[in-house]
């Protein structure tokens, strides 16, 4: 047994207690990610997430051992923890949702689909003038997707449990009605409706989740070719995690754009939240109905473009629809919007597609790059850019 070996097995429990923290450790090659496994199966320790194209496994280690020759060992690339994370919506009693089984409007089975203020504010329409984003597939990583009579969900998996991938908390299913709801007669209609969907859920159903499940998640993308991936998600706290931005750089290595939302800590933060500072994502801020940046938008260096994120309708648990805000609001327009460019011009990279969409932006009176990056993104614009 090599040393590597050892240390690992003397640090890692057979069971989470109050003794043990979450760990993450990425090997170099796969002869030793093999032989680690292995060797902690056999001592009867199971680590609680393994993903073998990352190298990476996760442990609960103790608090009590030394695990800090790991970090010097020439076969060990990466030791963190396995940080948490949040969906970037609101809370609840700050944005006071609505729910409703109808939207007040004709809903007879000849009744055309309803384009809201939000999609119509990012000019959609005339961009389905030319693709609605036939052939592309968008995965939202985030607490689910619940079944929905106007959401068409093409596949997705569970990397919490490996259990269902629906919706167990409404955060999940309201991105993925603004990213591609199908529009059903009297119904609202997402950025990019005929976008094939699918559900990531590595959030809880109290919106929270761990980097590792993310990484798992982002994983899966590259393996099943998606083309677009929303992460309406932030760290918590003022940590950072080397192991997700690795994962984030091989997906756009792969030809992924990458949407995430830049956070809700406002005028007053200074920064935003990873993973949208990471240079290889599109962050995106929150505008409201006026045109002005949302107050709970964050501000930061860092951020690409903007979207509406403020009292957006879309669609929820139930079958019905609500009314929420958050910066994981304006994330999926841009999800769609990327979808809609891709189908229209076959073969962009990742920065391509960001650079398009931000040349197309308009920019938003009274606020500089740190608050609206390029400024309001317009779809009408995103066929006619060089």
């Amino acid at each position: 047994m090599s040393k590597l070996e050892i240390t690992l097995k003397s640090c890692a429990a057979c069971k989470p207690s109050r003794h043990t923290f979450r760990q993450l450790i990425i090997l170099r090659t796969m002869k030793s990610y093999n032989r680690c496994l292995k060797q902690l199966r056999t001592a009867g320790i199971y680590p609680f997430k393994t993903v073998p194209n990352c190298r990476m496994i996760g442990c609960h280690f103790d608090i009590r051992s030394s695990w800090r020759d790991l970090l010097t060992h020439p076969q060990v690339r990466l030791v963190e923890k396995d940080l948490k994370l949040r969906a970037h919506g609101l809370e609840r009693n700050k944005c006071k949702a609505r729910r409703s089984r109808s939207l007040p409007l004709i809903t007879r089975a000849t009744a055309p689909a309803l384009i809201t203020w939000n999609i119509n504010r990012i000019k959609a329409p005339k961009a389905w003038k030319t693709t609605r984003g036939h052939g592309i597939k968008i995965a939202v990583i985030d607490t689910g997707i619940a079944n929905h009579p106007n959401l068409k969900i093409a596949g997705g998996i569970n990397t919490i449990d490996g259990g269902s991938f629906a919706d167990d908390n409404g955060h999940g299913t309201h991105v993925a009605g603004i990213v591609s709801a199908a529009g059903i007669p009297g119904k609202i209609i997402g950025t990019a409706p005929e976008a094939a969907l699918y559900a990531v859920k590595a959030l809880d159903r109290n919106g929270n989740g761990y980097v590792s499940d993310i990484i798992e998640g982002i994983d899966w993308c590259i393996r099943k070719k998606m083309k677009v991936i929303n992460m309406s998600l932030g760290l918590l706290g003022s940590e950072s995690s080397e192991s997700l931005h690795a994962a984030v750089k091989r997906a756009a290595k792969q030809g992924i754009v990458i949407v995430a939302s830049a956070g809700n800590s406002g005028s007053t933060s200074g920064k935003i939240d990873e993973p949208a500072s990471f240079a290889e994502t599109i962050a995106v801020a929150a505008s409201n109905r006026s045109n002005q940046i949302a107050d709970f938008s964050s501000r930061g260096k860092g951020i690409s473009i903007t979207a509406p994120g403020k009292k957006i309708w879309s669609t929820w648990l139930g079958g019905t629809y609500s009314v929420q805000s958050g910066t994981s609001m304006a994330a999926p327009h841009v999800a769609g919007g990327a979808a809609l460019l891709m189908a229209g011009k076959a073969g962009l990279s990742p920065l391509a597609v960001k650079t398009r969409l931000r040349r197309s932006a308009i920019k938003l009176k009274g606020y500089g790059t740190r608050s609206q990056g390029s400024g309001l993104m317009q779809l009408d614009r995103i066929f006619l850019s060089k």
